[in-house]
């Protein structure tokens, strides 16, 4: 989950800056914690305390009000009843990370990735982005090869995965849609060398930074085992207090890689 965190981070000073390049600053004077990361730590409390996951995606987004919330999401938080409201935007996959490293089969982490987007993103490709997202935690902290993600995410959600950066940089632009965002991410932690290379893929793309680099960073966590010591000292001390604890919490019950995950998952079984 701290890899989502980071990935979070080191975005947020490019997602209205966009560069087309891996040669950048990765915690600048501008790097913050955003919505991505509050609604993160939203789904691991719940997933922690046995919460509702609307219950908590509310309790912590109010806490955190201003930490960048689109505007379909700002009325669904202040909301005196409220209900999902049909998006497709990536919300739903980049708050997802935690359940692919806190269940034990590749049928829970869909189940749960559903429940967790269908509270606001009950949108098809909502649902869709957040089970991709949390199916590639899954099958990476598996053990899975990056060939077998590719190819057993690619499969589930009907995502192209097999574009290239390459391909896709030069015309890439901010796109807020799950069915924008989550192949894109995807493909960047495909082509990395390291976490950090995932997340810098990530970001030179371009587009909503933060966002590709949170879910870069959460699938490359999982398939690196964790993230380096510096970046992780960075995220403790631009993170809340409040938010790191919570980290803590799901680091110490759930570990590096989750439970134990099936061996089966490399064959999609």
């Amino acid at each position: 989950m701290i890899g989502a965190i980071a990935g979070d981070i080191i975005g947020s000073a490019y997602e209205f800056h966009p560069i087309k390049t891996k040669d950048f600053p990765l915690f600048p004077p501008g790097a913050r914690f955003t919505d991505d990361s509050v609604l993160t730590v939203a789904i691991a409390h719940a997933i922690l305390t046995g919460a509702d996951y609307g219950e908590a995606v509310r309790t912590w987004g109010l806490r955190f009000p201003n930490a960048g919330y689109g505007s379909g999401f700002r009325r669904w938080l202040w909301a005196a009843q409220p209900r999902p409201y049909g998006s497709w935007g990536n919300g739903a996959a980049m708050r997802v990370s935690a359940v692919g490293f806190a269940f034990a089969s590749r049928d829970e982490v869909l189940a749960e990735a559903r429940r967790t987007a269908a509270i606001t993103h009950d949108h098809p490709e909502g649902i869709r982005g957040a089970e991709a997202t949390a199916l590639a935690i899954f099958l990476a902290r598996a053990g899975c090869t990056r060939a077998q993600i590719r190819v057993q995410v690619a499969a589930h959600s009907g995502y192209d995965l097999d574009r290239t950066l390459a391909e896709l940089r030069p015309a890439y632009a901010f796109d807020p849609s799950c069915q924008g965002t989550v192949p894109a991410a995807l493909i960047a932690f495909l082509e990395s060398a390291s976490y950090e290379d995932a997340v810098r893929n990530a970001v030179s793309l371009g587009g909503d930074a933060d966002t590709l680099a949170c879910i870069a960073g959460g699938v490359a966590a999982a398939f690196y085992g964790g993230v380096p010591p510096a970046i992780r000292a960075a995220v403790e001390r631009i993170l809340a207090p409040e938010l790191w604890q919570v980290v803590l919490a799901f680091e110490q019950r759930y570990g590096e890689n989750g439970p134990r995950a099936g061996r089966t998952a490399a064959s999609g079984g």
